[in-house]
């Protein structure tokens, strides 16, 4: 399949948009299903700087990109035109259109899915008796699994840290490639994105930890949310803190 000089593809697939640089890409990461959740393809020439700047401002800095498509404004990739959707071309070079697709590319459908982290860290005398909470959700908010993990003697912060490298951890093991990241410490949020400046050795190491995890993820986005948003992750954390340093629970729903 030839592809055209800086073409690009954006893609809606339900509330998640991809952008990719060739069609092939395209049209494997969108899935064999065109209506449920219902796809929508288009094309344009010269991916804009400003959307390039905007997709490395949420974290997204490979060949395919995606994001939530309530956070894409609609001028951001320039002029689009409608594109077919068409399958992946068979061996033979004719377009595939099947029923049910091949299992490899439902393979490579479930490994670009997506999940949301909510995190909290719990610490009762900061530094004290602290455990590290973690909720893992699908795109819909059904809960994929419940986390935590007993510290010992912890700050805060650092039980903030550890709530977010348990989940990531977490989600990398279940196989998601996509990731939205929330929590009530704003301080972890902005260390991550490296807005802010650390100056504790503890916190440098945590950070780096959690950005390892980070870039193993093909896109990674992480909001500062209110505590009355993160009720469920508090719980998780405040939970830990009666396990000994290092145990781990976990509570996966059932499928």
């Amino acid at each position: 399949m030839e592809e055209e000089k800086d073409a690009f593809y954006v893609v809606r697939k339900g509330d998640i948009v991809g952008i990719y640089k060739n069609l092939r890409d395209c049209q494997t990461q969108a899935g064999s299903s065109v209506c449920n959740p219902s796809v929508s393809v288009f094309k344009g020439y010269g991916l804009p700087k400003e959307a390039e700047e905007y997709l490395v401002s949420q974290g997204l800095k490979n060949a395919a990109y995606s994001i939530c498509a309530a956070d894409v404004q609609s001028d951001l990739f320039g002029k689009l035109v409608p594109c077919p959707f068409q399958q992946p071309a068979s061996s033979g070079g004719k377009a595939v259109y099947k029923d049910s697709p091949p299992k490899r590319f439902q393979e490579v459908r479930n490994s670009v899915s997506s999940c949301i982290l909510e995190f909290d860290g719990a610490s009762k005398g900061n530094p004290g008796l602290a455990g590290a909470g973690a909720v893992l959700r699908a795109e819909d908010g059904s809960i994929v699994c419940r986390l935590r993990e007993g510290l010992g003697t912890a700050t805060n912060n650092v039980a903030e840290y550890r709530a977010v490298i348990l989940g990531l951890k977490h989600a990398l093991r279940k196989g998601f490639k996509h990731i939205r990241v929330r929590g009530d410490s704003n301080l972890v949020c902005m260390q991550i994105q490296g807005l802010w400046k650390i100056k504790n050795q503890n916190l440098a190491g945590l950070c780096k930890e959690a950005n390892e995890l980070k870039n193993k993820f093909i896109s990674f986005h992480i909001e500062h949310v209110l505590r009355e948003f993160n009720s469920e992750a508090d719980t998780q954390a405040n939970l830990a803190v009666n396990l000994k340093d290092g145990q781990i629970e976990e509570e996966c729903a059932r499928k």
